[in-house]
């Protein structure tokens, strides 16, 4: 599996998919990539620390967009709200602990993407998996066991 290519700037990035570049799309993406699978609320907290007043239905549409053209990935596992990655275009996957909801990236599970083959693809072209390994995170479980 290659390793992901060196990011563009944030303004690169947002030409090359076509969209406006504005300072607070800008300060979103940064906010994104150097997150760790951010919530929508912390995303607008980081936006808001570089460019100020933005609202929170800003957040949400630039997200949306941003998302479309691939620039960041939406994750929601299961019984958690959705959060937002700066790492595209590999098909890694997400460990997710049952206790805190800490998440955690993990590289494809075999070869090359989709990582996984279908027993049955019912005439689907498959270009994509998506795995999500639950347990507990190191912290939580040194928890559990104290």
């Amino acid at each position: 599996m290659t390793a992901p290519r060196t990011p563009q700037t944030p303004a690169d990035a947002l030409r090359g998919a076509g969209l406006r570049v504005t300072s607070a799309r800008v300060a979103l993406l940064e906010t994104v990539r150097r997150g760790d699978h951010l919530g929508v609320e912390a995303i607008a907290a980081g936006v808001r620390e570089r460019v100020g007043q933005v609202s929170l239905q800003a957040v949400y549409d630039a997200l949306h967009a941003l998302t479309a053209a691939g620039l960041v990935r939406r994750i929601e596992p299961p019984g958690s709200p959705a959060r937002y990655e700066g790492r595209v275009g590999d098909n890694h996957h997400h460990l997710v602990c049952r206790s805190c909801g800490a998440v955690a990236d993990v590289d494809c599970a075999v070869g090359e993407a989709p990582c996984l083959t279908a027993c049955d693809d019912h005439g689907f072209t498959v270009d994509e998996a998506e795995v999500i390994y639950w347990g507990l995170c190191p912290a939580c479980s040194t928890t559990r066991s104290s």
